[in-house]
This record gives C-alpha cells, sequence and structure tokens, in this order.
C-alpha cells in the first residue's frame, strides 16, 4: 500500500505462507501489570476482556450458524475464565488461543461440569457438541493457522498509519474473509484499548470510564462480508460503533451501495433491524454517486428529498470524488480533490490502469481513469 510506504510503515498481511499470525484471544494493554494492580481493578479488566472474547466467540460460532444461548454462553465463558487461570486468583494469567478452548470443551474437567451443572461429561458434551463442532471448523478449515496461534507481528501503534490486509484471503471466498474480519476486528480493539492506561494506579479506589491518548480512526473496508455472517457478527460491529466515543475511535464504515448492510438476513430479521440501525447511528454519511435505482434505495432508507437523491444520481455521477454529505440534519455537496502528491498514493486501479492518467474538468476538479482510492 503506496500510503503506509509514504508514512514510513511497512503494512502487515495475513494469509497461507505468510509468517503474520494473529491471536484473536490476545489480552491486549489490559493484560500488563496484572501482578500490582487492586483487586477492584484486576476484576474490572478482566471483566472487559471475558466480555469481549464471548462477543468474539459468539460471532464466529453464529458465522457456522450455530445459536450461542445462555449454555453456551455459560460453558464457554467458564472455560476461558479456567484457562487463564483467574477461576483459581492467578496472579498472572495466561495467554490463551481458539483451540485451547475447542480443547477444553472437548475434554471438560469434573469442575467445568459441575459449574455448568451437568449431571455427567457425556450430558456436558451432548448440549455442547454444536458448539464445539462450530469451532472446530474454526480451528481445522481454511482458516487454520491464521488466527488459532500466537500473535506473531509486532505493530506500532502509534505510527501514523497502520494497515492489517486480508487480501491474501479473498480466494477462499466472502465467508472466510469475513471471519477474519471479526477476528481481525476483536483483536485490534484489545490492542489498542484506551481503559489500561485510564485505570487507577495501586491504591487508588477511582474508576475512570474513557482512555486517555491520541484520537485513532479506523477504516472499515468490505465490513459487509463480516456482517453477512449472522446477527452476532452484526452485533458485534454494532457494539464497536456504539462504544467509538468511550474509546476514543473515528470509525469508518465502507459499503458499495446500501443493500450491502441489508443482505445480512432476511427481510424483517433481527440482523436487518440492527443493520438499519447501523445506519442511522452513523453521525456522518458520505454518499457517493449512485445510479437511480440505488438512489431509490437510499431514498427509502434515509428519507432524502427528491432534491438530495437528483443530487446522488445525476451531480455526483458526473465527476469523481462528488458526494451528498450529511452531517447530523445539515446537507452538503462535496467534491473531494486529491492533489497530485496524493494520487499515486490513493490509486486503487493499477491492475485495470498500469498508468494513470489525469484530466481537469470543466468545475476544476482532478479526474483520473479508474475507482477512486479512497471513498
Amino acid at each position: 500500500m503506496p500510503l503506509c510506504y509514504a508514512g514510513g510503515v511497512a503494512p502487515h498481511a495475513v494469509g497461507h505462507g505468510l509468517p503474520a499470525r494473529i491471536n484473536p484471544l490476545d489480552f491486549g494493554p489490559l493484560g500488563a501489570d496484572w501482578t500490582r494492580l487492586p483487586r477492584r481493578e484486576a476484576q474490572r479488566r478482566a471483566a472487559t476482556v471475558f466480555a469481549r472474547w464471548l462477543l468474539l466467540l459468539r460471532g464466529l460460532v453464529g458465522s457456522q450458524h450455530v445459536p450461542f444461548g445462555p449454555t453456551a454462553e455459560t460453558a464457554v465463558g467458564r472455560v476461558l475464565r479456567e484457562l487463564t487461570g483467574f477461576t483459581t486468583g492467578a496472579d498472572h494469567l495466561a495467554d490463551i488461543t481458539i483451540p485451547q478452548v475447542w480443547h477444553a470443551l472437548r475434554d471438560p474437567t469434573d469442575d467445568l461440569i459441575a459449574a455448568c451443572r451437568y449431571a455427567t461429561a457425556q450430558h456436558f458434551l451432548d448440549d455442547t457438541r454444536p458448539v464445539r463442532d462450530a469451532l472446530g471448523a474454526l480451528v481445522t478449515g481454511h482458516l487454520a493457522g491464521l488466527f488459532d496461534a500466537p500473535t506473531t507481528i509486532d505493530v506500532d501503534w502509534s505510527a501514523p498509519i497502520q494497515s492489517l490486509s486480508l487480501s491474501r484471503l479473498d480466494p477462499l471466498g466472502d465467508e472466510a474473509v469475513g471471519v477474519a474480519l471479526t477476528c481481525l476486528n476483536s483483536w485490534g480493539r484489545a490492542m489498542t484499548d484506551p481503559a489500561a492506561s485510564s485505570s487507577p494506579s495501586p491504591g487508588d479506589s477511582s474508576s475512570a470510564e474513557t482512555g486517555g491518548g491520541g484520537l485513532r480512526i479506523v477504516l472499515r473496508d468490505e465490513c459487509w462480508k463480516q456482517m453477512r455472517l449472522g446477527v452476532d457478527a452484526v452485533k458485534s460491529l454494532d457494539a464497536d460503533l456504539r462504544l467509538s466515543r468511550r474509546d476514543g475511535t473515528v470509525q469508518i464504515v465502507v459499503a458499495h451501495k446500501p443493500s450491502d448492510m441489508l443482505t445480512v438476513g432476511a427481510a424483517g430479521s433481527h440482523a436487518v433491524a440492527i443493520a438499519k440501525d447501523l445506519l442511522h447511528l452513523c453521525a456522518t454519511k458520505v454518499l457517493l454517486g449512485q445510479d437511480d435505482r440505488i438512489g431509490d434505495d437510499l431514498t427509502d432508507l434515509l428519507g432524502l428529498s427528491p432534491l438530495h437523491e437528483r443530487i446522488v444520481t445525476d451531480w455526483a455521477t458526473a465527476g469523481r470524488g462528488r458526494a451528498l454529505w450529511l452531517v447530523g440534519h445539515r446537507t452538503a455537496k462535496v467534491a473531494t480533490l486529491r492533489t497530485h502528491t496524493e494520487l499515486p498514493l490513493l490509486e486503487t486501479s493499477h491492475a485495470l490502469t498500469p498508468v494513470a492518467r489525469t484530466s481537469t474538468s470543466a468545475d476544476g476538479a482532478d479526474n483520473a481513469d479508474g475507482a477512486d482510492g479512497a471513498q
């Protein structure tokens, strides 16, 4: 990615045959200095970590079209606490991976069976088989070896930009990429969690709700692949957006058309209802040029006036970088211009046009053959 190299950062790529491995069950900064934490702070951090992991595992199991009900949540939650040592009050919590969770469910301890209120081990195994099979498919399937081992990349989160690319996984299909996005998003959120920097020092009984540090922009491309995994994957994305203020992040979700957000489930389903809420949850909406049919869809979803719909389907399609911006209750016609310095950094159509040709339109906006590199 030229933009990363211009910022002095080498992008990280995840895929088979590459050295990068990411453990979505990493503690992140919340796992630092555990032995020196006051009891209340340790419990707060543990609750945050286990809740994030449960949300991730719920989404991963749901991606296999397996329900993750209260029984599964109890069993998996107990396994997470046992494997890390939290149940026994360990001073240092152990790092764990998804395969360890899978194996713990396949070979339950007596304490796990009793804690989940099963009479026998066989009863436990029968009830948790769908969850085990779903996790097993992730451990032994197309993504085996990528998200089921300790993390091998060292990301400098203080750098001006970072890129974690999953493009090498495209041949595996949209579902595999969606699962990978779910893992990557959960891991990225863990590694940049501001809660650790705002935690009280030993002996301080106070607890801050928001973390320090600079503002972070998170760009989510192809998010529809994650959302199509099911309602739990949609809930995971919804949680990230809703917590952006607390986490000090600006979340940018990129979609090609409104139907990307609405194909997450059957019409009228809970998943579609959440997806529609996501559209309204976004404080700023940038609507680039679309054809008349998609313009009608946007009008239905966002309540555009006839004038605003014409801006999207007419004016915005006549020049690159043109869009209707919806900022709260305000609207604006905006033409984004790329300078000659920015053009080679943001161009993504090199495969179609080896040498990008630029021209100047009558209104002075820069144009280049091919697709916009950034939206």
